[in-house]
Formats: C-alpha cells, sequence, structure tokens
C-alpha cells in the first residue's frame, strides 16, 4: 500500500491547536476476469404475482469481461487515524467501489459507497463508529465462509441479505483477550439505493412519527484462540415500502473454523425468515455451508466450498401463494497463485443447480445477473482473472 502522511501543521496554527498529525493510507484493489457462464436468460425471470411461479426467459452462453470482481470487489479508498493522548485515536474509512469493465461507480452510483465512517478508537475499550459501515453480521463470518467472500462465485448476498451495508449506522467493537463482540444499530439502513426494493424515502429512515421505519440493527461475538475459531450473530432488518408500515428481515447464524498446518476447514448455519408488513411470512429457510483452504506452497492457495438452502416457505407478496421450489445447491472452487504480496492470478470455477449461479433469483431478492434460462435447471461458470492490490 502507498502511504500518504498529510501534516496539519497550517491549520492547526490557524485554529491554535499546533503540533497536531494525521497519518492517511491511499489503498485499493483492481480485479476482473474474463468469464463463461452457461445457461444465462437474457433478461430477468417474470413472475405470477397470484400463484408465485416463475416462468423464465430464453437465453444461452455468455462469454465476456467480469465487472464485479473475482476475488475481491474493485474498489479504492482512504482510511487514517490521529493520536488523541491517552491510547485513543480518531478513525475514519471512505471507501469506493467501481466496475472494473467501465469505470462506473457501483452501490447505486455512490463516491463511497463501500464505507464512508468516522469514530473513536481506544486500545482498551474498543472502537466507536458513525456512518455508512457493514452489518456485525457481516464483518464476523468473512473469515468464516469457504471463499471468505469472493464475489464471484459465493452467494454472499444471499447469505447476507440486501442490507449488509447500511447508512446512518452506529457501530461498537472490541477486543477482550480470544473474545471479540461487536453491535452495531442504523437509524435507516437506505438499501433501498441498492435497486433491491423500492422502500419509503429511499430506505433513508429518520422520518418523523416513524422511527422504526427502515432501521436495522444486530450484535455477534466471536471466540478465536490457536487453530479454533467460533461466532454466533444476529441481523434484523426492518423496510418499509411504505411510511409507517415496515417489514421485517431477520437472520442469525453460527459458524466453527479450524486450522490443521496449511489447511482451514468451515462449516456454518444461517436461519432466515422475511415477513411483510401484515405479519405473512414471505420467505423461511436454512441455509448451510461447508468449505476448505489449503495453501499447497507458499504462493499457491486451493478453496472449496458447498452451500446449500433448503426453502421452506417463498411467496412473492401477501396476495400471492405460498410456495416450497427445489432447494438450490452450489460448489465453488478457486486456485490462487501470487506472483507476489500484491499482484496475483486466479481460476475460479462453479456449478448451481435449481437456481443461476449464487442462488440468483428473483423471488428470493437475490438478482446479480445469473438468471437461469428458459428450461434450465443447472448454470456452470468459469473465469480466469488477474488482482493487484494497493
Amino acid at each position: 500500500m502507498k502511504k500518504v502522511s498529510v501534516l496539519l501543521a497550517a491549520c492547526g496554527a490557524a485554529s491554535g491547536a499546533a503540533n497536531a498529525q494525521s497519518g492517511v493510507t491511499l489503498y485499493g484493489v483492481v480485479d476482473t476476469a474474463v468469464e463463461f457462464v452457461s445457461h444465462v436468460a437474457s433478461s430477468p425471470p417474470t413472475i405470477n404475482t397470484a400463484t408465485g411461479q416463475v416462468t423464465q426467459r430464453p437465453g444461452g452462453n455468455r462469454f465476456g469481461l467480469v465487472s464485479t470482481g473475482g476475488l475481491s470487489g474493485p474498489r479504492w479508498g482512504l482510511r487514517g487515524s490521529e493520536s488523541l493522548g491517552n491510547e485513543l485515536n480518531a478513525v475514519f474509512t471512505l471507501e469506493s467501489g467501481f466496475s472494473q469493465d467501465d469505470g462506473k461507480s457501483s452501490q447505486g452510483g455512490r463516491l463511497f459507497g463501500r464505507q464512508a465512517f468516522v469514530g473513536l478508537q481506544h486500545r482498551d475499550y474498543g472502537t466507536l463508529t458513525f456512518g455508512r459501515q457493514y452489518s456485525s453480521m457481516f464483518d464476523v463470518l468473512a473469515n468464516f465462509t469457504p471463499l471468505t467472500y469472493a464475489p464471484l462465485y459465493e452467494p454472499l448476498t444471499y447469505l447476507l441479505g440486501a442490507a449488509f451495508r447500511q447508512d446512518n449506522a452506529i457501530k461498537y467493537s472490541a477486543k477482550f483477550g480470544p473474545l471479540s463482540a461487536q453491535a452495531h444499530f442504523s437509524f435507516g439502513a437506505g438499501a433501498g439505493a441498492l435497486g433491491v426494493t423500492p422502500l419509503a424515502g429511499g430506505g433513508v429512515g429518520e422520518t418523523p412519527g416513524h422511527f422504526r421505519d427502515n432501521t436495522a440493527y444486530g450484535a455477534a461475538l466471536t471466540y478465536a484462540s490457536g487453530p479454533f475459531g467460533v461466532t454466533a450473530t444476529y441481523d434484523q432488518w426492518n423496510p418499509a415500502v411504505t411510511v409507517g408500515d415496515p417489514a421485517r428481515a431477520r437472520k442469525a447464524a453460527a459458524a466453527v473454523s479450524y486450522t490443521i498446518g496449511p489447511a482451514k476447514l468451515v462449516a456454518g448455519y444461517r436461519w432466515g425468515q422475511t415477513e411483510s408488513s401484515p405479519g405473512n411470512t414471505l420467505l423461511r429457510d436454512d441455509f448451510y455451508w461447508l468449505g476448505a483452504n489449503y495453501k499447497v506452497t507458499p504462493a499457491l492457495q486451493l478453496q472449496v466450498g458447498y452451500y446449500y438452502d433448503n426453502l421452506k416457505v417463498l411467496r412473492v407478496d401477501d396476495t400471492s401463494a405460498a410456495t416450497n421450489p427445489a432447494n438450490p445447491w452450489q460448489v465453488s472452487f478457486n486456485a490462487d497463485y501470487s506472483f507476489s504480496k500484491r499482484t496475483d492470478v486466479y481460476l475460479s470455477i462453479a456449478y448451481a443447480r435449481n437456481s443461476g449461479l449464487n442462488f440468483d433469483s428473483s423471488p428470493t431478492g437475490v438478482s446479480s445477473g445469473y438468471h437461469l434460462a428458459q428450461g434450465s435447471i443447472s448454470q456452470f461458470g468459469t473465469a480466469v482473472g488477474i488482482r493487484h492490490r494497493f
């Protein structure tokens, strides 16, 4: 990473605060791949809201560049800290995502759509931050998933939900020996800006007289000692399509990891239930995963993961009939070779059944572009890419 030291002496002289200094780091990831995917629909499926029946659209194989990154989402950012004395620091992060293939901003066109927060950090008492941040569930599960959140072929949005980045959030995190704890609360998660669903006020919440609209909160505990790690986490989001009428999307998860020499094994379970504002269950599922990472050499790492979702109840809206579609599953594989600490190349392969890759299916609220073509029940994808970190 390239570090830039920014002296604030001039500002301090003007304001009467002398000898203040802030360390700022410029960092980023550029990651792209050439991808082949089979049985891709030319457009999203249509849904009969009365019956919940999904009609797939015609399509074929797709070959092209990946825009969202392979092993990492393309990004650039600034982060820094300033010592305030007595083991206390002021900290900030501003992080922008972009599409590698065309250079456009991601996260709905936001300048700093990935993260934008400021806060205080104490060596003994933890960190308190304010702004657009990741949910507690996102933070803790990253080290317990097979592909470590590789955006290409890990069902990240399906696992965490659409609101894993949240606006207007307050987060606290601390570490006490082998135990880590964190919790967050969002006054308005703002996920509507991602195009997932139209929410009241754009999902910003903070509506006078309707405090609960679009709020979100969660917490997590993680224990890590030697080769063993375990975590438990809960997340809830209250999206409101109309003012004063929020729905409820809840998730709870537990996961374990164990390292044996050059190998790391992971396994986890996520419970999920989404209810409409009248209280009808729109989605009820149990999501499982297991996987392994193995360092063949210091430069070559292999990752493999298996994902399975037990769909119990699925309906499009309050007026549609509840259905129980076939349970989707997916196998994913990565081979990553590092030329240096900053540059690596990789091969990614995935196969999904009863859904598009990453469990892409409009009725479940996930839409990453891997819609199944008409008459297909499985999808295969492979990509070869390069990643550079700075």
